[in-house]
């Protein structure tokens, strides 16, 4: 129990970087619904945006000055494919059967894992990325890494934009009328292509910032690493109400926090010390999923989208 608090902080910390993601799962589907198996990939593209930039700037550059360079490259290189990919790969099958879109997705994600790697050969074996200085320092009983510090700051300023820009822009109110009812929409005046690609744009840009707390947080990256991340990210996606962009904060925060526990407290229980492995992490994410899914199928907060089938 004396490990409780650092626990909770280590799942909060790992649970928001789930939940940047999964906006950009959640406010596609809310919009267009599609489930965009490829915003793995575009998460892990704006990882090696920022690397890339890293790289670029002259030796000695300070990580305080670097990391705001690294952020924008990051987000760049993520809001670019992600647009492409709504304009070239999406737009046409919009109104194709929804298995089409579905499967091009996964195609899309497995050509972005192939074009990181042609471009970094290097990337088939984790890339070194650059850390903040200073290792960790103690608030109490809980250690933070100094590399935890931009999540920290960066989740709650992601979150608080995005709820302002949804709910006090004229562009935010669109977002809602096409999530409602786009023929509607329309007919009121509103550009619901414009509004989709925005959607696409914005939902890039916080996976974009989650990228870069990846890789300041583990100290590397590699081509394959959207693949796992995406996939929890859509779990807490699910899990929160997909198509509720609050619900998928709240998703990755939960499914953060169950996945640290079990983690570390299930090797605890007799017989169960095989069960409490790293290895088994990813497993318990899923089984919280199908618990919550098997009580409250539209997940913890609902869904707000209406359904337009």
């Amino acid at each position: 129990m004396n490990e409780l608090p650092q626990q909770l902080v280590n799942g909060l910390l790992l649970g928001s970087m789930y939940g940047l993601v999964a906006i950009g799962y959640t406010m596609v589907y809310g919009i267009v619904q599609l489930i965009n198996f490829a915003h793995g990939e575009i998460f892990m593209t704006g990882a090696f945006g920022a690397l890339t930039v890293w790289l670029w700037l002259p030796g000695g550059t300070t990580m305080w000055l670097a990391l705001p360079l690294m952020l924008v490259g990051a987000i760049i290189v993520s809001v670019t494919i992600a647009v492409g990919a709504e304009r070239f790969a999406y737009r046409p099958l919009r109104n194709a059967p929804r298995l089409a879109p579905l499967i091009t997705a996964i195609g899309l994600s497995l050509a972005l894992q192939q074009a990181v790697w042609a471009w970094y050969p290097e990337a088939k074996s984790a890339r070194t990325f650059p850390e903040i200085p200073g290792g960790s320092f103690d608030i109490g009983s809980v250690t933070i890494q100094t590399g935890d510090v931009f999540l920290l700051a960066a989740a709650p300023l992601s979150m608080a934009f995005l709820g302002y820009f949804v709910m006090k822009t004229r562009t935010g109110r669109g977002m809602q009328a096409t999530a409602q009812d786009p023929d509607t929409a329309k007919l009121m005046g509103v550009n619901t292509d414009r509004i989709i690609v925005i959607a696409f744009a914005l939902g890039a840009t916080f996976a974009a910032v989650g990228a870069v707390a990846y890789g300041l947080k583990y100290g590397q990256i590699d081509f394959k690493m959207g693949f796992l991340l995406g996939l929890k990210a859509f779990t807490a996606a699910v899990l929160g109400g997909i198509g509720n962009i609050y619900g998928a904060m709240i998703g990755g925060i939960v499914l953060g926090v169950a996945e640290t526990l079990a983690t570390a407290y299930i090797a605890d229980i007799p017989g169960m010390d095989k069960f409490g492995s790293n290895a088994w992490a990813d497993v318990w994410a899923f089984v919280l999923l199908i618990l919550v899914l098997l009580f409250r199928p539209q997940g913890l907060l609902g869904e707000r989208v209406a359904d337009r089938a």
